[in-house]
């Protein structure tokens, strides 16, 4: 058995053609698509980047794990203290451990290790591969070193090999030369001039009259972001870097299956993608950023094309991106940890069953704080620290009807409210009577200063506001955090 992972970070799956998107963005992972199984609802357990993938490759939720943030405290795995052994108990219990002991060799070409001091990573891993630029890696950099991997060991047996491509995330570095295939094609009519205006007027990192990634000096390092977003000529050209983005990383995904069809082994690979999170691209006020626990940020592609299974299936079932390491031992007859928090849906891949979750709990701490419910036709998100942001305590939205959150009807359903409440409570509840801590690490990170990206940024921030005309917003984030002295703190 051979196992390729595509890891495709900050890619949304409604960008992608299998998912229903208008552009060709994608016809490779598409063609995997028709030849396999896509879930709908599938989604990280934590975000963003560091702790999605500490869920995924521990098995294990970040109220267990304390990975919630992108930096201080609950940006490390807890340590096990006292009852610590030769070797730390986790170990054994990580993806790639588990598949190493079931015969695999395990591969990993991805920067994410040395992006996020997260050498954790590395474990049960056999081979590590290090493109060396930090996730700045642009995918004719990443796909040569699948592709001499695959050249020298593609046709040995019981191989599993994570290819981690970073293009759709800012800044958009798609070279210049290779064009923008959608030049001619519209974007989607939800975004509207004014709904970019009203943006424009309100206030946030990374909202439309405050773009990040981007600066005075930047539009020449980075030509395909736009400084701010006050047209929709400016969204235009953003969404046309972020799809150009998904393009070329899927005409390098193409050149990876071809190697692996001319060496005869394609058929006899299970070749799996998905990303680490999906990405707001003017959802909530929120452009080019993972800032969130919605549906679009939390929400993420996954395809699984499993050699001798029938292809073109769909599942609509909810599922946590740490349910895939048990899925795979599933099907694979290799061991599951007891302290895995993933339930698998093997049943699904081998015969259509659905085997989703009634609900699903999905958090954010490194750019605001949040905790969202999703459930039925749902999403509530509830805000504890707003990372800045006019974000209310509580949101609704009809995720069918309303995938772009537009229309939020917490105030006109408060019995849905209380039953994505009650549903959350639950849910921490039994996260914290199966920890390992008595420590919440959401609240770790608030008392710590707050959301990484935002820590320490208050006053600093406020003036911008004033500089650009925002008084009231500026006076609103001040007295609505006067009493958090953290907000003070320099980022250490």
């Amino acid at each position: 058995m051979r196992i390729l992972y595509l890891d495709l970070d900050t890619l949304r799956p409604d960008h992608l053609g299998c998912y229903g998107y208008h552009r060709n963005t994608s016809p490779n992972i598409d063609r995997l698509a028709a030849e396999g199984l896509r879930c709908e609802n599938y989604y990280c357990s934590d975000a963003p980047c560091l702790p999605s993938r500490a869920a995924l490759f521990m098995g294990r939720f970040g109220m267990h794990t304390g990975v919630v943030n992108h930096g201080g405290t609950p940006a490390d795995p807890r340590l096990e203290g006292a009852t610590r052994g030769f070797r730390q108990a986790r170990d054994s219990a990580s993806w790639m451990d588990v598949l190493r002991e079931a015969g695999f060799h395990t591969v990993s070409i991805s920067p994410y290790a040395e992006r996020h001091s997260a050498w954790w990573f590395y474990r049960g891993f056999s081979e590590m591969v290090n493109p060396g630029k930090g996730g700045l890696e642009r995918a004719d950099e990443v796909a040569p070193l699948a592709l001499d991997w695959i050249e020298r060991n593609g046709q040995d047996d019981n191989w599993f090999l994570q290819v981690n491509f970073w293009d759709p995330h800012t800044p958009y570095r798609t070279p210049l030369e290779y064009g923008n295939p959608f030049e001619d094609e519209p974007i989607e009519d939800w975004i509207t001039e004014e709904k970019i205006k009203r943006d424009w007027e309100s206030y946030g990192p990374h909202s439309a009259q405050d773009v990040a990634e981007t600066g005075p000096n930047d539009t020449e390092r980075w030509p395909r972001l736009p400084h701010d977003i006050r047209t929709l000529a400016d969204y235009r050209r953003w969404i046309d870097g972020y799809d150009t983005g998904i393009r070329y990383m899927d005409d390098h995904i193409g050149e990876i299956l071809e190697l692996l069809e001319q060496q005869g082994v394609l058929d006899d690979t299970v070749v799996i993608v998905s990303s680490d999170h999906g990405e707001n691209q003017g959802e909530l006020n929120v452009y080019g950023d993972h800032a969130t626990a919605d549906h679009i940020t939390n929400r993420v592609p996954l395809i699984v094309r499993w050699p001798g299974l029938p292809g073109g299936r769909v599942d609509r079932g909810l599922h946590y991106n740490l349910d895939l390491p048990v899925t795979l031992s599933d099907m694979l007859g290799a061991r599951v940890p007891t302290k895995w928090d993933g339930q698998s849906f093997a049943e699904t891949l081998r015969s259509g069953t659905e085997a989703g979750r009634e609900s699903l709990v999905v958090s954010q701490c490194a750019w605001s704080c949040q905790r969202a419910v999703r459930w039925g036709r749902w999403i509530l998100i509830r805000t504890y620290h707003d990372g800045l942001k006019a974000f209310p305590e509580v949101m609704l939205f009809e995720v069918d009807e309303d995938p772009h959150e537009l229309n939020d009807l917490a105030s006109a359903r408060p019995e849905l409210v209380q039953e994505g409440l009650a549903i959350l409570e639950k849910w921490q509840a039994d996260m914290m009577a199966t920890s390992d801590s008595d420590a919440d690490p959401m609240w770790t990170v608030i008392r710590e200063g707050g959301p990484f990206h935002t820590r320490g940024l208050l006053h600093a921030y406020a003036e911008r506001l004033r500089s650009s005309g925002r008084d009231a917003a500026a006076e609103r984030l001040l007295a609505k955090h006067a009493e958090s002295a953290w907000q003070d703190r320099n980022r250490p």
